[in-house]
C-alpha cells in the first residue's frame, strides 16, 4: 500500500521506517527542512536501538522517502497517517495546532478516496474535528479512523513489528478494512471499536499505568519508614496474576514525552466535565512527590545541599533513549541548583541545556569524571552502564561516600563493602 506520515518524531519516524519493513512504500512528511535534509543523508535525529539500520535499509530498497511536500506524498497515497506533536498547553490541555494545520494540508492534497489515520495522541473527539476541517478544503471521499499508537521509547521498533495488540477506531467498515490490510501482517489482534473509543483507550492505558507506577513508589516510600524492602513486596504482589509484575519497580517515578502529558490531559478533560479523576490526580502528585523525597534523603544524608558537589549518573528519562522530557534526573537537578549544590552529570547519550535545569550544567566524558571530588553521586536512569559500575573506582573518585541509587540497579552489599554509605529506593 502507498501511506503518507506527517511528522518524523519519535512516532513518525518509527512508524514510517516498520510500515516500510512490512513492504508497503512510504513517503513521511515534516516541515522541518533541515530535518528532511538530514533523513535524506541518513542521519537519525534521535536515539532509538535499531531504527537506524531499519531506515537505510528501507530507504535503500526505494521504500522509504523523506520529504517537505506535502504535494508530493499525499494524492496518490491510500493512508495518511497524522504523528505530529500535540504537546501540553500551558494550562494542562492538549495543544492541537499541529494536528489542525496537518488535517487542513491533507484536505487541500488529497485526490480520491484516502483514509486517514490519526497516530497522534489525542483528546476524545479529534476524529469528527479532522473530519470538519478536511471537509472544508476537499470534496473528495475520505474517512477518518483513530489509530493510537502503543511504543514505548528505546523499544519502539520492537513494539510496532511485534504489539501486543493494533486499535482501529472507526465508523466506516471500508476505512476499518483498510487500516485492517495495513497492518496485515503483524501477528496480534486488531480491536476495531469507535472512534471515542479508541482515542480515549492511550489515555486510559498510559494513566492505568502511570497509576501502577506511583503506587509501587508510594509503598516504597513506606516501606522506608518500616523498614521493609520494596523489592521483595513488588515480587510478593506481582506473582498475584490478578496485578501482574510489570510496572512495579520502584524508582524516580515516571516521565517522558507520553505519560506525564497524557495523564495531565486527562485529569484537565475530566476537569472540564466537571468529572474529577481522584485517582489519576493522586498518582500525578505521588510522582511528584517522588522525585522531591529523594531531594530530602540527599539531605538527611549530606546535612545540607548547599556547597556540596554531588554527582548525577543518567539525564535520559528511561534508558535506551535520549529523551530528557519530563526527565526525573532533570527534576531532581534543578532542584539540588536550588538548593546550593554543584552539580555535574553524565549520561551515555542524552544531554540537557542551561534552560532545561535553570543553570549551566557540567556534562562529563563518564560517570568516573562526573563523581571526580564528588560528596554524593545520584545514579538516577538506569542505563546498564550504571548496573557495572566499578564501584572502587567510583569510591576513589569521590570525595564523599554517599551513593544514592535511585533505580535500584546495584547490590547493597557490593556498595557498602566498598565504602559507601548506601541509599536505595524503598528500603532504609
Amino acid at each position: 500500500m502507498k501511506v503518507a506520515i506527517i511528522g518524523t518524531g519519535y512516532v513518525g519516524l518509527v512508524s514510517g521506517a516498520c510500515l516500510a519493513e512490512l513492504g508497503h512504500q512510504v513517503t513521511c512528511v515534516d516541515v522541518d527542512a533541515e530535518k528532511i535534509a538530514g533523513l535524506n543523508r541518513g542521519v537519525i535525529p534521535i536515539y532509538e536501538p535499531g531504527l537506524e539500520e531499519l531506515v537505510k535499509r528501507n530507504m535503500g530498497y526505494s521504500r522509504l522517502r523523506f520529504t517537505t511536500s506535502y504535494g508530493e506524498a499525499i494524492p496518490e497515497a491510500e493512508v495518511v497517517s497524522i504523528a505530529v506533536g500535540t504537546p501540553s498547553a500551558e494550562d494542562g490541555s492538549v495543544d492541537m495546532s499541529y494536528v489542525k494545520s496537518a488535517a487542513e494540508e491533507i484536505g487541500k492534497n488529497i485526490s480520491g478516496y484516502t483514509v486517514i489515520a490519526t497516530k497522534s495522541t489525542v483528546p476524545v473527539g479529534t476524529s469528527e474535528m479532522i473530519t470538519a476541517i478536511v471537509k472544508a478544503q476537499t470534496d473528495c471521499d475520505f474517512d477518518v479512523v483513530s489509530n493510537p499508537e502503543t511504543l514505548r521509547e528505546g523499544h519502539a521498533v520492537f513494539d510496532f513489528l511485534h504489539p501486543s495488540r493494533v486499535i482501529i477506531g472507526s465508523s466506516s467498515p471500508r476505512a476499518s478494512d483498510v487500516m485492517v490490510h495495513l497492518f496485515a501482517y503483524l501477528d496480534c489482534p486488531k480491536v476495531v471499536t469507535d472512534p471515542r473509543s479508541a482515542e480515549l483507550t492511550k489515555y486510559a492505558a498510559n494513566a492505568f499505568l502511570a497509576t501502577k507506577i506511583s503506587f509501587i513508589n508510594e509503598i516504597a516510600h513506606l516501606c522506608e519508614e518500616v523498614g521493609a524492602n520494596v523489592d521483595a513486596v513488588a515480587k510478593g504482589i506481582g506473582l498475584d496474576p490478578r496485578i501482574g509484575k510489570d510496572f512495579l519497580r520502584a524508582g524516580l517515578g515516571w516521565g517522558g514525552s507520553c505519560f506525564p502529558k497524557d495523564v495531565l490531559a486527562l485529569s484537565k478533560l475530566a476537569a472540564s466535565l466537571d468529572y474529577p479523576l481522584p485517582i489519576v490526580n493522586a498518582a500525578i502528585k505521588t510522582n511528584a512527590h517522588t522525585r522531591e523525597r529523594v531531594v530530602r534523603r540527599l539531605e538527611k544524608a549530606l546535612g545540607s545541599c548547599a556547597g556540596r558537589r554531588i554527582a548525577v549518573l543518567g539525564l535520559a528519562f528511561k534508558d535506551n533513549t535520549d529523551d530528557t522530557r519530563e526527565s526525573a534526573a532533570v527534576a531532581i537537578i534543578r532542584d539540588l541548583h536550588q538548593k546550593g549544590a554543584v552539580v555535574r552529570a553524565y549520561d551515555p547519550v542524552a544531554k540537557v541545556t542551561a534552560e532545561q535545569v535553570g543553570h549551566a550544567l557540567h556534562h562529563a566524558a563518564s560517570p568516573y569524571g562526573a563523581a571526580e571530588g564528588a560528596e554524593a553521586t545520584v545514579i538516577a536512569t538506569e542505563w546498564d552502564e550504571f548496573r557495572n559500575l566499578d564501584l572502587a573506582r567510583l569510591k576513589n573518585a569521590m570525595q564523599g561516600s554517599v551513593l544514592l541509587d535511585g533505580r535500584n540497579l546495584l547490590k547493597p552489599e557490593e556498595a557498602l563493602r566498598h565504602g559507601f554509605t548506601y541509599i536505595r529506593v524503598g528500603r532504609k
